[in-house]
């Protein structure tokens, strides 16, 4: 496993990735083959197209709101919100505001 973090340290996660200026910034907190956890801040105005990936993947909005696309249904997820997103369906991210999400994505046994 790769990590990024130090070890027995409490850390703010809002501290962990600085905001761009429309832009989207991201940092791999810990990876592994089984999936990763990556931390995003979004910028008002920006987004990750639509994408599909064989991962497994939940949201957690920290901050801010985020409008998530997932197949077809379009939801808005705000701060203490989880959300699924299936693997190998296509999904989009659009925040509205400015936003931090944490993405855990996990990889089935069989696909490792």
């Amino acid at each position: 496993m790769t990590h990024t973090l130090p070890p027995a340290e409490v850390l703010l996660l809002q501290s962990l990735v600085t905001s761009t200026a429309h832009g989207i910034a991201s940092r791999v907190l810990a990876k592994s083959g089984g999936g990763n956890l990556k931390l995003f801040a979004f910028d008002a105005g920006q987004g990750l197209t639509e994408h599909s990936s064989p991962f497994e993947a939940l949201v957690l909005v920290l901050d801010g709101a985020l409008i998530l696309t997932i197949g077809s249904a379009r939801i808005r997820a705000t701060p203490g919100t989880i959300v699924r997103m299936p693997a190998d369906v296509p999904h989009a991210v659009d925040a509205p505001e400015e936003a931090r999400m944490l993405l855990i994505m996990l990889r089935d046994r069989q696909d490792a």
